[in-house]
């Protein structure tokens, strides 16, 4: 693969990082950036590993891995999205879903990283032969997840009142993650 290919691949994983980030930044409607800097190290993190960890298991559950990647994305997504909808019908201290919270910026990461367990045994399969290999896809993979999820999350709080006005960021935000579920459910069912 040329740098331009491994390019394309990390803005790709990266979209779901963004999108995510963008609700993020709108349900927080203010900048905590320690806060904020740590959900895109932890989106950044979770893309890079999750190839790597694909790359490995190639080896010994592809079968499972090919099965059973898509569903547990989807699962993940629909839960936290259904959660998020379920949660702005109730008043702000009744609601449960935080993006601010380590524990729900972690599930975030993991669910939208998924994907990029099928990336890693493409990686296997395309001449990616040892781990030292892997080093500069798995760099650029985390650093463009990592600063897509910082500007999402800038783009969400500064333009995020031209929503919040009319809509409940909940739900916009849960009906998304929702539908990167089904997309992502879609993409490997009807291939």
């Amino acid at each position: 693969m040329t740098i331009l290919d491994i390019l394309l691949i990390a803005v790709a994983l990266g979209m779901d990082c963004f999108t995510v980030s963008v609700v993020s930044g709108v349900m927080m409607r203010k900048l905590y950036w320690g806060r904020f800097v740590r959900m895109s190290f932890l989106f950044g993190l979770f893309q890079a590993l999750m190839p790597l960890i694909g790359w490995f298991a190639i080896h010994y559950f592809q079968s499972s891995i090919e099965a059973y990647d898509h569903w547990i994305a989807f699962g993940l997504l629909f839960l936290i999205g259904a959660k998020m909808i379920v949660d702005s019908f109730k008043s702000e201290e009744e609601a449960t879903f935080n993006p601010l919270r380590f524990w729900t910026q972690i599930t975030l990461a993991v669910a939208t990283s998924i994907d990029a367990l099928a990336v890693g045994i493409s990686f296997s399969c395309s001449g990616y032969c040892s781990v030292s290999s892997l080093t500069l896809p798995l760099l650029v993979i985390g650093v463009v997840s990592f600063v897509m999820s910082i500007v999402g999350v800038l783009l969400g709080v500064r333009f995020g009142g031209i929503f919040t006005r009319r809509f409940k960021p909940e739900i916009i935000g849960g009906i998304i993650l929702i539908a990167i579920g089904v997309k992502i459910l879609l993409e490997h069912l009807l291939v």
